[in-house]
């Protein structure tokens, strides 16, 4: 017999103020001053759960659920979401991007960090991410960050937006654990960067560049890597930072932005110790 799921979870429907509001969210037509990022299915909910992250308002489908594990998650959340609410399959179709999201959506706060508040050891690893436009880029390179045992990426001119779901699946959750600094200016970071005495290395494939293997990465590093297409913005290259670069063996001109950065993240990681590995997945 299949766990029940609370059995007094109040059922709302589609005109309600909440499912209004995870409509909007999802498709990005509404506002989202509380930060809240949209969860769904089993395996986001099990991170939630791991993580112990406050969930915000959640939405159960117990017909949709098809599991044991997926009835038990949900009563798990229900049991510590400030708001559960039960929905029928036909209000889940539209509050849900997945196709099959085990009958389960939750919002979800993003954490709010603070960069004169963050503590950095002496040998701190941080991505600067600037003008990082695909979202599955970004959660990709949060969940290498994790990966990696890094302390933090920074933003700079953002073009999208860290609530997107891709973001939070391209992570694997990792945008509730890993540290998230935002600056307006790429100026701003390197200000940042500077007081905290770190060693900033650019990312680039242009003629002034080193090969990362020939890079001694000590101390407190940082890694800038840029846009998809225009690579990084030019007020980086005004503080007189050095260049790094992965080398091209082959005809390609480029790797993927995640790609360039884990090459080098892992790289700058083993200065400091040996690495664990993670399982592929």
């Amino acid at each position: 017999m299949l766990p029940p799921v609370p059995p007094d979870l109040p059922q709302i429907g589609l005109r309600h103020p909440r499912i209004r509001q995870v409509r909007h969210l999802r498709h990005n037509t509404g506002p989202n001053r509380y930060g809240l990022l949209l969860a769904e299915g089993l395996w986001a909910h099990q991170v939630l759960r791991d993580l112990d992250a406050p969930v915000e308002l959640f939405l159960c489908c117990p017909e949709a659920a098809g599991s044991a594990q997926a009835l038990r998650c949900s009563a798990q959340i229900a049991a510590r979401a400030a708001r559960a609410y039960r929905i029928s399959p036909r209000v889940l179709a539209c509050v849900a991007e997945r196709e099959r999201p085990d009958g389960m959506v939750s919002l979800v706060p993003l954490p709010r960090w603070d960069p004169d508040r963050l503590t950095v050891g002496d040998d701190a690893l941080v991505l600067v991410a600037d003008g990082i436009e695909i979202p599955g880029n970004l959660g990709t390179l949060l969940r290498t960050l994790d990966a990696c045992g890094a302390d933090a990426l920074v933003l700079t001119n953002r073009r999208t937006r860290l609530s997107h779901p891709k973001v939070f699946r391209g992570s694997r959750g990792m945008i509730l654990r890993v540290p998230v600094l935002e600056f307006a200016e790429p100026d701003q970071a390197a200000l940042w960067l500077r007081a905290r005495g770190f060693t900033v290395h650019l990312a680039t494939p242009g003629r002034h560049a080193v090969a990362y293997r020939e890079v001694a990465f000590a101390g407190r590093t940082a890694l800038v890597v840029g846009n998809e297409r225009a690579g990084i913005s030019r007020p980086w290259f005004g503080h007189g930072f050095a260049e790094v670069t992965v080398p091209m063996q082959g005809r390609a001109d480029s790797l993927n932005v995640a790609v360039s950065a884990a090459v080098l993240l892992y790289a700058a990681a083993a200065a400091r110790g040996p690495v664990h590995v993670a399982a592929p997945g």
